[in-house]
């Protein structure tokens, strides 16, 4: 099937595999870029050094176009876009609107850019500023999401810029996929439905959690670090929303100390990050120092499977996914299942 997604970055299928942190490693990326779909590997909770050892691991395993998800607001953006231009990753993405000045040094060598935004206003910005597609998340989308559903976000966007549109939030089939387009859309873009396959690394007992939930089990809260964010409800989360200002800052100092070890960011780096992430949001100093717990409540979930004390960044969609087929069973069926309904919609007269 193609789009002009897949003219724009070579791939088969005009489907995406989102950078979700602890979750999108070499291996699910090389998985979903060999199935056809465009892999992109989260960065953001890899230092650099582990950064670059990680896209020549997916580079060893597939020949296919990947790209790499990055933080714009994050203060050693520059050292990983010099990763991204040294290996010649063909793609890098964005969770925050990168800067002209980011924009324009990729495609100066090459890559292709694509932004993810949850606002029309964010996605004429990226365009006017050079940005070669854009991936819109409705409010249905795991993870830090808007309120706008896709379907109202979505032709917004599709009619304010002349770029690609990649259409994120509420999709896991076929019928998600042809619906992206009927819509203008060059494509979807999954994050927790390739979360959910055999090729991911999560543990067997979080994604029986994930498989588990109910759409009424998937939530959105800001006990976490103050920003809207969407994730399965759990007794950590109910406990979260229940502790006083005190009692969530120091458990949010040892697990940012803790991250800063893992990470290798200094003090000084971690508060300018901080800075960035306040910036142009209503946030306190101590929702600040709270959404430096979170990349550590996402690894003792994703990573270590402690479901106790961690939490799991979750689309509506998971309470209407049932199996965890491989990334190339996954894409096949995607693809099959659009077939189908597009002949469907030929034989309505």
């Amino acid at each position: 099937m193609e789009t002009a997604l897949t003219r724009l970055v070579g791939v088969r299928h005009p489907i995406v595999q989102t950078g979700m942190g602890w979750v999108a490693g070499p291996r699910l990326v090389s998985a979903a870029a060999n199935a056809g779909a465009l892999g992109v590997l989260a960065s953001a909770t890899m230092t650099v050094d582990r950064l670059r050892e990680a896209v020549r691991e997916v580079r060893s395993r597939t020949d296919a176009p990947f790209g790499v998800n990055l933080r714009a607001d994050a203060g050693d953006a520059g050292d990983r876009v010099r990763v991204i231009v040294e290996e010649g990753v063909q793609v890098a993405s964005f969770a925050l609107a990168p800067s002209r000045e980011l924009i324009a040094e990729l495609k100066e060598a090459g890559v292709v850019v694509i932004p993810s935004v949850g606002a029309r206003r964010h996605a004429e910005k990226v365009a006017a500023w050079g940005a070669d597609a854009v991936l819109v998340q409705g409010g249905e989308g795991g993870g830090h999401t808007g309120e706008v559903a896709t379907t109202v976000l979505l032709p917004q966007v599709v009619d304010a810029v002349d770029i690609p549109v990649v259409a994120a939030g509420g999709f896991h089939d076929g019928r998600g996929l042809v619906a992206a387009l009927a819509y203008g859309a060059a494509g979807v873009a999954m994050g927790t439905r390739f979360l959910l396959t055999s090729d991911s690394t999560v543990p067997d007992a979080v994604k029986a959690r994930y498989l588990a939930a109910t759409v009424r089990d998937v939530t959105v809260t800001r006990a976490v670090d103050g920003l809207p964010h969407r994730m399965l409800r759990t007794d950590l989360v109910d406990a979260l929303e229940r502790a006083g200002r005190t009692r969530a800052l120091l458990g949010a100092v040892r697990r940012a100390a803790r991250f800063r070890r893992l990470s290798g960011l200094t003090w000084r780096r971690m508060v300018l990050d901080g800075l960035a992430l306040k910036h142009g949001k209503d946030l306190t100093w101590s929702q600040t120092l709270l959404a430096a717990n979170t990349p550590m409540l996402l690894k003792s979930a994703m990573v270590d499977g402690r479901t106790d004390v961690g939490v799991m960044a979750a689309g509506q969609v998971a309470g209407v996914i049932d199996d965890l087929p491989s990334c190339a069973e996954l894409v096949e069926r995607i693809m099959k299942e659009a077939e189908e309904t597009r002949e469907r919609l030929r034989a309505v007269r």
